[in-house]
């Protein structure tokens, strides 16, 4: 006989029709934390007529709207757009016409309406819920940062300016007109990705040149080196050559610059191996680091030793010209053609002849070409690393002679320890990495 309690049967076990789904919960509440992180900024600064209750509340508005659109159409939520910009227009012009001092700003009104669009997004559950975190995270980092981006702007010059101008012609007027196909011989010259690694480069180093030009007098002698390998350190070793060629009171803070530019210029080419090639980063970039990591520590071996010099350098030259982003873009095809070809007609051995020569005068062209090599299978990741490596100490050799040669001879002796010691570390990876 089955027995019922309370109008269950307790033979059998409970089970529930409708299964509770997270995202009724998860995704309401991220939209009200969402109101209150940037109703929480807002109301710090008391700027605007909202703070963190009504933050929350244009949130949630959002959301509810945006369920209710889903069922009646789109025209809802349209009609809540234009309720909330009536209700912050209102309570903007009383604030004004209360405090004579009030602003004319439009932050808080423009993250009031992202706030509730925010909200609106996350009502569909078929949005990922990733965007909805980015953009808000993004939201509330512009509405704490006033300050130090006003600052930023305001300590920009007429040429740092022109050259943001010129990586935005050179990246997104540029880029998008490039054929994405390949043309030409052994079926390597691609221009929309040729022109891709030409704004990596670009970036790396306009974001270097912004930074030095921002620091101003701050620049001492470690950012200096440290700066001038990110824009370039070939420039960076000629202009401290010829300060130490100048004033032999200077030549120990050279010394360093040279040598850490040198060595930052590593870094740098690790970075533009990670991005054009993560896939095999874990086989080629440890016999890197470990040669970076070597340089880095005998060019501090030679800090802790320095005098009380300081040496301020002035900014090298703009990298977003549309001339010198042409000219590297022409020398990485170059390059590219010619390691395809001395891998089809060569071989290995062809391959680290060409790492030599064009490591001589830059050492990215070739790191690009190669990590693209490694990146379609097209080069193994063993062989890869080794020309980039070779290429870097050709490099290496080059900017010795150039420190020979413009910054005299006791500069020279000043840098030769260490670079002997890293081309010997260099061929000891080369020739015993496993």
């Amino acid at each position: 006989m089955r027995q019922v309690w309370a109008g269950f049967d307790r033979t059998k076990p409970l089970r529930f029709r409708l299964a509770v789904n997270p995202e009724t919960y998860l995704r309401p509440g991220l939209a009200l934390a969402i109101g209150l992180l940037i109703g929480l900024q807002r109301e710090r600064v008391k700027e605007g007529p909202a703070g963190i209750r009504t933050f929350a509340l244009i949130a949630l508005a959002g959301y509810l709207i945006g369920l209710i659109g889903a069922q009646l159409g789109g025209w809802v939520v349209c009609g809540g757009i234009v309720f909330l910009a009536a209700i912050l227009v209102t309570g903007n012009f009383l604030d004004a016409r209360k405090n004579t001092e009030h602003g004319v700003g439009a932050t808080t009104e423009i993250a009031a309406l992202l706030v509730f669009a925010i909200g609106v997004y996350l009502a569909d559950t078929e949005n990922a819920r990733g965007p909805a975190v980015l953009f808000a995270g993004v939201t509330a980092l512009l509405l704490h940062y006033k300050t130090p981006l006003h600052q930023f702007v305001r300590g920009l010059g007429a040429d740092d300016v022109r050259a943001i101008m010129q990586f935005v012609l050179i990246t997104l007027v540029v880029l998008p007109v490039l054929p994405n196909r390949t043309y030409g011989p052994f079926d390597v010259f691609n221009p929309f990705k040729a022109w891709l690694m030409v704004v990596l480069i670009v970036g790396i180093g306009l974001g270097g040149y912004l930074a030095y030009r921002l620091a101003g007098a701050r620049v001492g002698t470690l950012l200096s080196g440290i700066l001038g390998g990110l824009v370039s350190s070939t420039a960076t070793t000629v202009t401290a050559s010829r300060f130490a060629r100048a004033d032999g009171r200077q030549i120990t803070a050279a010394a360093i610059i040279v040598l850490l530019a040198s060595s930052i210029s590593v870094f740098r080419v690790l970075v533009e191996v990670a991005v054009v090639n993560p896939q095999d980063l874990l086989e080629t970039a440890p016999p890197l680091a470990t040669f970076l990591v070597v340089f880095l520590l005998l060019t501090l071996l030679l800090y802790r030793r320095r005098s009380s010099e300081v040496l301020h350098l002035d900014p090298p030259a703009n990298p977003a010209g549309l001339k010198s982003a042409v000219l590297f873009g022409v020398l990485f095809v170059v390059v590219l053609f010619g390691v395809a070809a001395a891998r089809h007609y060569l071989g290995n051995a062809g391959l680290y002849g060409i790492a030599v020569i064009s490591g001589l005068t830059d050492v990215d062209a070739i790191t690009l070409s190669t990590a693209d090599l490694m990146r379609t299978d097209s080069l193994e990741p063993s062989t890869g690393w080794r020309i980039i490596l070779i290429a870097a100490l050709a490099n290496l050799v080059f900017k010795g002679g150039i420190v020979a040669v413009t910054g005299g001879r006791t500069l020279f002796l000043r840098v030769l320890p260490v670079y002997v010691a890293a081309l010997l570390t260099g061929l000891g990876i080369l020739f015993f990495w496993p």
